[in-house]
């Protein structure tokens, strides 16, 4: 079975390959549809990528320049690792076809190393230190590809949203923080078509995991207490004692109630919020407990059950930015709905919860560029609420207010709702 993470299946031809995906992203940018022959995590990407009105021509900004990047690069965790990086993937990168890049967890490029001549090369796309590489700002690409999904991928040519990056393949692995599991950013090699192998993402993948070993053997500035990572997963992952832990759906669902409850909840009370008001034996919840004490050890408490210590979570971290008035923080802290596919009653209501008051925070601020990032992430793509507050927001005759203009349309008439006063005056 091929991996859909690799550009191409054995025995593929790369140039029909190159064919089919361009002609298939011109048919795209006239009609927002994609074809069967096209990779379902690029085209989800490229949907991504026009949901947040990215102009396939246009070149990524660049966010730090020259003492401002210095700095950052300075107190970045990843720079710890940039010799081990250099050490792995240096010779491959000087070879003359290849470059190295490090990106942060929002995809800025932090370091862009290899040939000259093909440094030189990638500027003319801006694929320089200090760029925004992440899909709103550069479209699909390796990088910014795997920082959203926080996964090994590989971007061949024409896959690539900008047309000015058809020309390159890249392939690039996420990289987490080993005791807490928080995303740092991600490693990626890029060059031209003959990456499209496995070779060059298992390269980037085993650099990646390298990477990772080397952070956990570095001492902390302090010691860190637990953290528990369960925003846009299925599975949480709990980090303790410099390990991190990926805990099952149902695992992942009690810690997230403890750490919502620190006082705990007694038995009734949490078979509620993870079974609802219907009959369970109380023996299905005592075994569950049971093989969570086995993961957890000391951690887990009874009587009622509780967590020892308090426990940082990631969905913790966007209400108190709120609170702080940090719109922006918070939802750079959001990295998608809480355990996604739990239908628990106390994580639905958490989770509506958290998405309510940061969708609130964020239409609130009336800033486009929040609202654009809302609308143009997997969670706020149909939202129509949030696409009529970014229209409202744009400047007059912008062409980005035009296409969110035809997105309110297109999302009124599906969901047969009638428009906002002001949106129908827009349109006379």
């Amino acid at each position: 079975m091929h991996n859909p993470w690799l550009a191409l299946p054995s025995g593929a031809d790369a140039r029909e390959r190159i064919g089919q995906n361009g002609r298939a992203w011109d048919a795209f940018l006239n009609n927002q549809q994609v074809g069967d022959q096209v990779r379902d995590v690029v085209a989800d990407s490229w949907r991504r990528s026009a949901a947040a009105h990215l102009d396939p021509d246009a070149t990524a900004p660049v966010d730090l320049d020259d003492d401002e990047l210095e700095d950052y690069r300075g107190a970045h965790p990843l720079r710890h690792v940039l010799p081990l990086f250099r050490d792995l993937l240096g010779s491959f990168a000087d070879d003359g076809d290849h470059l190295m890049a490090v990106c942060d967890a929002q995809g800025r490029l932090l370091w862009v190393e290899g040939h000259p001549t093909v440094v030189r090369r990638a500027e003319g796309m801006n694929f320089v230190a200090g760029a925004r590489w992440d899909e709103t700002h550069a479209g699909t690409n390796a990088p910014g590809t795997a920082v959203a999904l926080d996964h090994e991928v590989q971007i061949f040519a024409t896959e690539h949203f900008s047309r000015r990056a058809q020309r390159w393949t890249c392939s690039a692995a996420p990289i987490h923080d080993p005791r807490t599991g928080r995303l740092l950013g991600a490693i990626d090699v890029t060059g031209g078509d003959h990456l499209a192998n496995p070779h060059s993402l298992a390269l980037v993948l085993a650099t990646a995991r390298a990477a990772e070993t080397y952070l956990a053997t570095l001492p902390s500035a302090a010691p860190a207490g637990p953290s528990f990572g369960a925003l846009g997963r299925d599975a949480g992952v709990l980090s303790a004692g410099g390990r991190a832990l990926r805990l099952s759906p149902r695992h992942s669902e009690i810690v997230a109630l403890l750490c919502a409850h620190p006082a705990g909840l007694t038995g009734d009370q949490l078979a509620v919020e993870l079974y609802g008001d219907g009959l369970v034996n109380p023996v299905t919840l005592r075994a569950e407990l049971s093989r969570l004490r086995h993961v957890l050890g000391p951690l887990l408490l009874s009587r009622p059950y509780r967590l020892r210590e308090p426990v940082l979570s990631d969905f913790a971290e966007v209400p108190a930015r709120l609170a702080e008035g940090d719109v922006a923080g918070a939802l750079l802290a959001y990295r998608g709905p809480l355990l996604p596919r739990s239908d628990a009653p106390g994580i639905v209501r958490l989770r509506r919860l958290i998405e309510g008051q940061l969708r609130a925070g964020v239409r609130a601020s009336r800033d486009a560029e929040l609202l654009a990032a809302w609308t143009a992430a997997g969670w706020g793509a149909e939202d129509l609420w949030m696409w009529e507050a970014l229209a409202a927001a744009l400047p007059a005759g912008s062409p980005r207010r035009a296409l969110a203009l035809e997105r309110v349309a297109r999302l009124s008439e599906e969901y047969a709702a009638p428009a906002a006063t002001w949106l129908q005056r827009s349109r006379n």
